[in-house]
């Protein structure tokens, strides 16, 4: 085996963890920085693939923080739709080409938000309810009773996995906190954190979980970036109403 830029392919102790397989099933590894095969027996050569993968983990953290500059600021100058699912009420739409002209000459699109005629009144009704002193228990009563397919029913083709369409309270919840319904581009709500396996074997590696930034980490959109579904003052009184 070749590894043309060992400081790219092992992250941390991503060499240590392999290697000794490689080596007892007699598979050598080349690595032209340490001039041809590792020799395990080499002190040398461990300690070189060591820095590398230092060197790994540090780039990789360069890139993280240079693409969350990048996305922090489309995101509130721009107000442009960084991906992901859009939040029940909208639909993913095209915007034209890509505005890097690499990925534009790659086929690339830009894509934004825009309203979905079936959801959007729901949308509306759920905080309009809510605002009118109904509970979040009564308001996905009402919603389920009225043969209103839930968020996860409403598109079957992403959540084929989900038939039924009864509403919990936590769907309502998720609609009721959530800032894109007044226009603008919200980011960073949540971010990804590396949790280990298993804490008794650290050689099963990590595993990725979203876990929710607080209110004043989140980067809004300086403009209204698509169609907003709700008022501004009424997504307000909404929260404050949800804090009580």
């Amino acid at each position: 085996m070749v590894i043309g830029e060992p400081h790219r392919a092992f992250y941390g102790n991503q060499y240590g963890l392999p290697f000794p397989i490689l080596d007892h099933y007699g598979i050598p590894l080349w690595v032209p920085e340490v001039g041809g095969p590792i020799d395990p027996a080499n002190e040398a050569h461990d300690l070189v693939m060591s820095v590398f993968g230092g060197m790994s983990k540090g780039e990789r953290n360069r890139v993280k923080i240079r693409v969350r500059t990048a996305m922090a600021a489309q995101a509130q100058i721009e107000g442009r739709f960084l991906g992901g699912r859009p939040p029940y009420g909208y639909l993913i739409v095209d915007a034209g080409p890509h505005p890097n002209p690499a990925k534009a000459a790659d086929g690339k699109r830009m894509h934004k938000l825009a309203l979905d005629p079936g959801a959007a009144p729901v949308v509306q009704r759920i905080f309009a309810a809510f605002l009118a002193g109904r509970g979040i228990f009564v308001i996905a009563e009402g919603l389920t009773r009225d043969g209103i397919p839930s968020p996860s029913a409403h598109d079957l083709a992403r959540n084929t996995h989900r038939s039924g369409i009864a509403w919990s309270k936590s769907a309502v919840r998720a609609i009721l906190t959530n800032p894109r319904y007044t226009g603008y581009q919200v980011w960073n709500r949540q971010h990804t954190d590396e949790v280990l396996l298993d804490v008794e074997n650290v050689a099963l590696g990590h595993t990725s979980k979203m876990r929710w930034n607080p209110a004043d980490k989140w980067v809004f959109s300086e403009q209204i970036a698509h169609p907003p579904i709700i008022g501004t003052e009424d997504f307000e009184l909404a929260q404050a109403t949800l804090v009580r």
